[in-house]
């Protein structure tokens, strides 16, 4: 989606787009520039705040951004047009950065500290500096934290005297002198101004449109691409629900119309799931009894999903004579939930009931 062609192909058939911009190629280097511009703009209070009102009427701050212009050429046909880059920092992004650095500051000072123990049998000991520095620096690369953890090491000298040969010692007896020496770190002090300036460069992530602010304004555009995964409910629905894959057939008008005929499935399962919704939330109500696993939990946004499971256990028996003629059909009794549902769906149990039509003379 965010491929330039991608984007080029829309603009020229005047199509919208609203895409996220990976951290590759162009984009990387510009995206330095681009968060440094927006850390100026929040130390200036410039930044858009965006909010939102959450379950508890709450405003709660989303993002923080500001956004730039900026002219696009399509690498075929030179088609030029113009494009708003929206620099946005999401706080809840930022603090997940900022514990992931902590948790790897925190492994690597434990690693670098056990790689001089104290003096002991089994601990082994570091003689070489050229080895140290080499396992020191090891470790950085594969906590990531290089440049923010200084350490500092000494070269220490043990020594001890011993009697050359055997036996007992005397005044007049040779003595050698046996000289142990190791590498020892004394010293793991984190980078404080590194670090504060590098977690203010967290949370930052750029998105590209073409729409116009008076179209999609920069707040509006935060808040629709947060709603990306209901778009992708539903192609999770036709690949796990609806199973649009894969398709035993050999003719294209065939895949044309089971694609159609699937498709349809899945506007039933949102239809039913937004109508649903929406009658819940004019009330104000919660549905109980939709979550057997938890039968005290009440929800106002269920899933068309659990919607269809409430309905698993009902059935309906038909009774027929010799002849093959319906003597009896029985349905099973609709519960409380599932009336409700009914009813909220604009269905009614009276439409149920009609599968209920027993023979004539009974």
């Amino acid at each position: 989606m965010s491929a330039l062609e991608t984007r080029a192909y829309l603009a020229r058939h005047q199509d919208w787009y609203l895409s996220p911009l990976p951290l590759t190629g162009a984009t990387a280097e510009a995206m330095d520039a681009w968060v440094t511009a927006g850390v100026a703009q929040s130390e200036a209070g410039a930044l858009v705040r965006i909010v939102r009102t959450d379950d508890r009427g709450h405003e709660v701050l989303v993002a923080e951004g500001y956004e730039c212009e900026r002219t696009c050429c399509a690498p075929v046909g030179g088609m030029a047009w113009s494009e708003r880059v929206l620099v946005v920092r999401s706080p809840m992004h930022a603090t997940q950065q900022a514990a992931g650095l902590e948790t790897r500051l925190r492994h690597a000072e434990t690693k670098l500290a056990a790689l001089t123990p104290p003096r002991g049998r089994g601990k082994r000991q570091m003689t070489d500096e050229a080895t140290l520095v080499e396992a020191i620096g090891l470790v950085l690369q594969e906590h990531r934290v290089g440049g923010l953890l200084s350490v500092t090491w000494e070269k220490q000298v043990e020594q001890t005297t011993q009697y050359v040969g055997r036996g007992r010692g005397a005044v007049h007896r040779e003595k050698r002198v046996i000289q142990k020496t190791r590498s020892h770190i004394t010293h793991i002090t984190r980078q404080g101004d590194t670090i504060a300036a590098i977690s203010q460069r967290f949370g930052w992530k750029a998105f590209v449109t073409n729409a116009r602010q008076t179209r999609l304004s920069l707040q509006e555009a935060v808040l629709c691409y947060r709603h990306e995964y209901r778009v992708e409910r539903i192609f999770n629905r036709l690949k796990s629900r609806v199973h649009i894959a894969p398709l035993f057939v050999k003719r294209n008008e065939q895949i044309e119309g089971l694609t159609y005929l699937l498709t349809l499935g899945v506007r039933v399962l949102t239809v039913t799931e937004f109508v649903l919704r929406r009658s819940l939330e004019q009330e104000q109500v919660r549905l109980l009894g939709l979550h057997p696993e938890n039968k005290q939990k009440r929800t106002d946004t269920p899933t068309a999903e659990r919607i269809l499971k409430a309905f698993a256990d009902i059935s309906l028996t038909i009774i027929k004579n010799a002849a093959g003629e319906d003597i009896l059909r029985r349905l099973t009794p609709l519960s409380g939930l599932q009336e409700d549902i009914l009813q909220r769906l604009g269905l009614g149990a009276a439409l149920y009931r009609q599968l209920e039509i027993q023979a004539i003379g009974h």
